[in-house]
């Protein structure tokens, strides 16, 4: 007769399971509520990635999940730890990134009680309530016993159908109760809903009789192979494809088809085409309100008279924000190949549209040579577009650029080439300024052999000081190239251009002084290579020794205030002068 298995602590249960599920990494912040999991995590294979606030920690395990396709796993403490870390897990929920996670809480057994750091003042405790207007399930651990159940269903949720964030809160007690050892492993066979045949026939016959269609794509498709039939697609009918901000690099940019991103930050060309297109095929993507400027018709899609096929894998995307005529519930990975076939299997002969790549090549060269133009000037403070040109040209073809939000997104987005082995990551959804940095970090933990930048502005870069700590730590040799205006200055921009005059949104001293922090002073003091940037060649000088010194850096970048080009349209502005509709 087998006797059974001695029992163990659950976190040392806990850290088992992880190990099994593949877990490497795992990022957070100690409090008293976590330190039995942490105690069982030092001695397993997975490492954890301490930072020196929550926010920091859930934007690079964000980062980390996007660079590697794994689930990013985050531990934070009860309270104010896991509060701090709403901003970051809301970033991951909103761009369909999946994140696990877990958050010590108060005892079990003074629940309501008011015990240190419980988030309870008019209800009863629940911090799970906290994170559920963003997270897609949030568990909250009320026996020891159901934990390893939970903890298979989180990872599931995180990681199936769309992607996202979840919670999984569990009482300090627990962590130290013993438990039976239990396998719950998560399902080895896993499908995604797929397109049927009739369906893809339907949605191929209106592509291949549309006198002027459109391929939108959003930044769900994310496998090799859906992107080659994407392009294989395209080409055969010769689609052009318009993308939203989160899609920018799934197909080369200088493709003579790739027209660019949509709305407010898109080119007059890429406007107009979507306004006079008689059908579109919109892939993954929620219709975003930057990217459709605002829903207004005027400016940027109009359904009717076109005709709208939207495919999604979450069902509540469908409709959304306008009228469709086939809509399809399904993987963008498995629904394009099946388009593709059933085209080819109706049209066998490419189609050709003459003028139409011509075209599109002419707006695009005269987009990016222009901003090239500009990115000659040997003004000082730099010019942003200066500071894309350098970056362009410095950095090798496969570097990975994550951004904050401001110039260093709107202008990579709009007018920087990326070249086709590069790589573009931005937090679209929520556009949280302080993503970059932490993100970065955790961008390079999962690809350690490519160059990383974090290219942020001075505001984003202040909000995230722990940044360069924690890559200092880890050894990691990440570039932040700090985009220094001494403001929010996108916002500064906005509010000039609406009130007259900037207030509250640029740096300054007592005397009303542009102020700012000296940030390669701060790297230095942080262990990290530091550069000031002093005249116009010091930028690209400083990005080659610090690609070639493979050392964290920190780069602080004079950079003079111009807003992005904007030829969408944003409700806001209409707000502002008071037009209401």
């Amino acid at each position: 007769m087998t006797s059974p298995a001695p029992a163990i602590t659950a976190a040392e249960a806990l850290v088992r399971q992880l190990e099994s599920y593949g877990v490497e990494y795992v990022f957070g912040l100690c409090g008293h509520t976590n330190i039995a999991l942490l105690d069982a995590l030092s001695r397993s294979s997975i490492e954890f990635v301490m930072a020196r606030h929550e926010q920091a920690a859930a934007h690079a395990a964000d980062g980390y999940a996007r660079a590697s396709g794994k689930p990013g796993v985050l531990l934070v403490h009860v309270g104010p730890g896991m509060m701090n870390a709403i901003t970051g897990v809301a970033t991951a929920a909103m761009d369909s990134v999946p994140l696990v996670t877990i958050t010590g809480d108060i005892p079990s057994y003074y629940y309501g009680r008011h015990p240190h750091q419980e988030v309870n003042l008019h209800a009863d405790a629940d911090q799970t309530a906290i994170y559920r207007p963003f997270v897609k399930r949030a568990w909250q651990v009320h026996r020891v016993e159901d934990l390893a159940r939970f903890t298979e269903r989180a990872f599931w949720t995180a990681t199936s159908g769309r992607p996202g964030a979840v919670l999984l809160s569990v009482p300090m007690d627990h962590f130290s109760r013993p438990v039976d050892p239990a396998s719950y492993p998560l399902p080895q066979q896993v499908t995604t809903p797929g397109l049927s045949d009739v369906d893809a026939r339907r949605i191929a016959e209106a592509l291949t009789t549309a006198e002027r269609p459109l391929i939108y794509l959003g930044g769900g498709l994310r496998t090799p192979a859906g992107r080659a039939a994407l392009l294989e697609l395209a080409e055969h009918l010769d689609i052009p494809v318009a993308h939203s901000l989160m899609a920018k690099g799934t197909l080369p940019d200088r493709h003579p088809l790739v027209m660019g991103m949509t709305g407010f930050w898109g080119l007059e060309l890429t406007n107009e085409y979507t306004r006079k297109a008689d059908v579109v095929l919109a892939l993954a993507t929620r219709f975003a309100e930057t990217d459709a400027s605002s829903w207004d018709t005027e400016y940027t899609w109009a359904f009717p008279p076109g005709r709208l096929i939207q495919i999604d894998i979450d069902a509540a995307e469908i409709g959304r924000n306008y009228p469709v005529e086939i809509g399809a519930v399904a993987d963008v990975a498995h629904a394009v190949p099946a388009i593709t076939a059933a085209v080819q299997a109706l049209v066998p002969a490419a189609t050709e549209r003459p003028g139409l790549r011509e075209t599109i090549t002419t707006a695009r060269s005269e987009l990016f040579a222009a901003s090239q133009e500009r990115g000659r000037s040997d003004d000082f403070p730099l010019r942003p577009e200066r500071i894309l040109e350098d970056l362009r040209t410095t950095l090798p073809a496969d570097a990975v650029l994550v951004t904050d939000v401001g110039w260093n997104k709107n202008g990579v987005a709009q007018c920087y080439a990326l070249p086709d082995e590069g790589r573009f990551i931005t937090p679209g959804g929520a556009s949280t300024m302080g993503f970059g940095p932490a993100a970065a970090v955790g961008v390079q933990i999962a690809e350690p052999d490519r160059v990383v930048v974090a290219l942020v502005g001075d505001g984003g870069m202040s909000s995230q000081l722990p940044a360069v700590p924690l890559a200092v730590e880890r050894g990691l040799p990440v570039i932040f190239v700090v985009m220094n205006n001494r403001a929010h200055g996108t916002i500064a921009d906005l509010q000039a251009a609406n009130f007259g005059r900037s207030f509250g949104c640029e740096f300054r001293d007592r005397d009303g002084n542009p102020s700012s922090p000296d940030f390669a002073a701060f790297g230095r003091a942080c262990g990290a290579d530091g550069y000031l940037v002093e005249n116009p060649e010091g930028l690209a000088a400083a990005l080659r020794e610090a690609i070639d010194r493979r050392r964290p850096a920190v780069l602080d970048v004079p950079m003079v205030n111009e807003p992005v080009p904007t030829p969408g349209h944003w409700n806001i502005k209409d707000i502002y002068q008071g037009v209401f509709e």
